[in-house]
């Protein structure tokens, strides 16, 4: 079956960004001129996602209000014929229809959010794209990864070279065979020792899962952090299904960390159009200053 859906886990409380998201949601943290979950959503779209699920908790109504029509706004830059802006406005509205909302009561993990959105995804395979994550990529990262999905099937996960000295930071996975950027693998290690890392491809919180998890995910205990692990039931699953990882063209920014939220707002505008040229002073003249 043809990938349709997608489930965006949106219910953290940001913690690695307070104070900023004690009032804000941190999908709704503005990298240039749309918030972060603006160019997660358009990465979704453009793969071909006709249905969104934001897996939401309490104070996130924002994200639900931003896809929303805005009425009051959109009639006073019509009679101020700002139609540049409104034009921007309007692309940020998802067709009716086309998105849920479903509650993640407790803070339980992320496989607990992904299996909040089981009655919604239904009995087809479906994408995961973690809102932290803004990946930089033509075409998109998710869209690189259908294509792929509808050669082989199976289950994928994006994946990115990270370097060898620093893989003790991330999870990797344990390639077996390699077609192209398409790698079938065997294993996901969670941060494991440089000397005994099966390989150098981070995860890179895009997957494409079939609908078998959610049935594993119901039973999964508890597993680090006290919290029901996405990779737990993952790495069930891959004894009954193929897995595979794609080597993805792009760059990923982890706006969950201050760095990774600067560095994102600095790519995003020296590839913007508006702000380009005032960004490269900017750099400019503080790399003259350090």
């Amino acid at each position: 079956m043809r990938v349709k859906k997608a489930v965006l886990p949106v219910a953290g409380f940001g913690t690695r960004v307070l104070p900023a998201t004690k009032a804000i949601p941190k999908e709704m943290l503005p990298v240039v001129d749309r918030p972060a979950i603006q160019y997660v959503v358009d990465e979704a779209l453009e793969a071909g996602i006709e249905h969104i699920v934001f897996v939401t908790g309490r104070n996130k109504g924002a994200i639900e209000d931003y896809f929303d029509h805005s009425y009051e706004l959109e009639e006073a830059l019509v009679a101020k014929k700002k139609d540049t802006i409104l034009k921007q406005v309007e692309q940020s509205r998802l067709p009716s229809g086309a998105a849920s909302f479903t509650r993640q009561q407790k803070p339980l993990g992320l496989g607990h959010a992904v299996w909040c959105a089981r009655d919604i995804i239904g009995n087809e395979p479906f994408a995961v794209l973690l809102p932290d994550v803004i990946v930089k990529g033509k075409p998109s990262c998710l869209a690189q990864m259908v294509e792929a999905y509808d050669k082989v099937g199976g289950n994928i996960v994006a994946v990115d070279p990270v370097p060898e000295e620093r893989v003790s930071s991330y999870g990797v996975i344990a390639p077996v065979e390699r077609d192209g950027r398409l790698i079938r693998m065997s294993a996901m290690v969670e941060k494991p020792p440089v000397e005994s890392a099966p390989s150098n491809l981070a995860i890179t919180g895009r997957y494409i899962l079939q609908p078998e998890i959610f049935d594993l995910l119901e039973n999964q205990g508890k597993g680090a952090g006290g919290e029901i692990q996405l990779t737990d039931s993952m790495a069930t699953l891959m004894e009954s299904q193929e897995f595979y990882a794609y080597e993805f063209e792009g760059a990923p920014y982890d706006c969950g960390s201050k760095v990774g939220y600067f560095e994102a707002v600095l790519a995003h505008a020296l590839d913007n159009e508006e702000t380009a040229a005032g960004a490269r002073e900017l750099v400019k003249k503080f790399a003259a200053e350090l």
